[in-house]
């Protein structure tokens, strides 16, 4: 009778036990949870108001390309998971574009309009905080920015396909702006449109977005007219208006404006990357892993190139992107657009910029930038 007794008070205790088990989590732990992110959010934000007054007027940008790529580096490092890096990533730089609107406002043009790949390169260079200038031309972007009606401007420089974009290495040639960052963001086309693929009639796009897709263009719609418009945005606009036209564009474009996703990744090239210069008045500091972009001109005569890059050779300087542009005029002359690792403060780019100055018609220093990981 004992041995029942004491078995029932253990059943007891068991029904006892599961009656008091709380879930594992619960909506008011989630809520306390929330409160403890928006609350260190806020204290961060305070923080970085403090410290951007307590600095003399004028001291530092309002962006500086090597500390936020630096954050975000810290902030992957330390997540354990699960969440993936990517969603860390996000998180972070919409919480540092908030924190600097908040210490100084920063404005950024760039080649509009909203969902062009420029924007989408801006939106991973600064956030979806600052305060945004689309506009129309390239040339626009350097004059607003020449002309201080923005802090920082976001250009595009060279694509993996097309090569240089000759527009902003002519604006190089002609205003004093700087370059201080970089994003190198991988191009996906996708083709959009409000009818049936076999329904496309024409297909609308800006002239390199219809180039980097001509393959897979000519294979899957070659009765269909391309016509070059100024933009992937104001493609996806058309698409959305005009019976039996699609549009090469982003994902994100169609989304604006109600499209049907009729092909995805259709660029010819499944590494198309375009890369981006952000410019602005100054140089970005020195971090120890840096690029320095500069142009020259040369005499025209025999051997006046290979002289010239014989310079860096001797000076351990290793370019890492060279093109040659046409100067407008007459005469048949080059500027020639280089860069190369290190920063303009380092000794041996030091000596080789001195060196080459002797030998050249024309140098210029475009700026000095940290090496930035590919967006996502």
């Amino acid at each position: 009778m004992m041995a029942k007794k004491k078995a029932k008070k253990t059943t007891t205790q068991k029904k006892g036990t599961e009656k008091t088990t709380r879930p594992v989590s619960s909506g008011a732990d989630l809520g306390r949870l929330d409160r403890q992110i928006v609350k260190a959010l806020n204290e961060r934000a305070r923080l970085v108001v403090k410290m951007a007054q307590q600095q003399p007027p004028g001291e530092k940008p309002g962006f500086v390309a090597s500390e936020d790529d630096a954050v975000l580096a810290r902030a992957v490092q330390s997540s354990k998971g699960p969440l993936p890096e990517m969603t860390i990533r996000a998180v972070f730089r919409e919480l540092l574009g908030g924190c600097r609107k908040l210490a100084k406002g920063v404005r950024v043009a760039y080649l509009g309009p909203m969902h062009s790949y420029s924007h989408l390169a801006a939106l991973h260079r600064f956030g979806q905080t600052v305060e945004f200038l689309p506009v129309g031309t390239i040339a626009a972007v350097f004059e607003e920015v020449d002309q201080a009606h923005a802090d920082f401007g976001l250009v595009p420089i060279e694509n993996s396909t097309d090569g240089r974009i000759s527009d902003t290495l002519d604006m190089f040639t002609k205003l004093p702006v700087r370059i201080c960052g970089e994003v190198e963001l991988p191009i996906r086309h996708a083709l959009l449109g409000r009818c049936a693929r076999d329904e496309v009639r024409e297909v609308y796009s800006k002239p390199q977005a219809i180039s980097q897709c001509r393959n897979w263009l000519a294979k899957h719609l070659p009765t269909a007219r391309p016509i070059e418009v100024t933009s992937t945005s104001t493609a996806a606009q058309l698409a959305s208006e005009k019976p039996g036209a699609a549009a090469i564009a982003s994902v994100q474009a169609g989304a604006h404006y109600g499209l049907e996703i009729l092909a995805e990744r259709i660029e010819d090239n499944p590494r198309n990357m375009t890369r981006f210069s952000v410019i602005g008045k100054h140089s970005a500091p020195r971090t120890g892993r840096d690029k320095t972009a500069m142009l020259f001109q040369l005499e025209d005569r025999s051997g006046a190139l290979a002289e010239a890059l014989g310079v860096f050779k001797r000076h351990r300087v290793n370019l890492t992107w060279i093109e040659s542009y046409p100067i407008p005029g007459p005469e048949r002359a080059y500027l020639f657009f280089v860069e190369m690792e290190g920063h303009e403060t380092d000794l041996r780019v030091r000596r080789a910029t001195t060196t080459l100055g002797k030998k050249t018609l024309r140098l210029e220093i475009l700026g000095s930038f940290p090496v930035s990981p590919p967006a996502e």
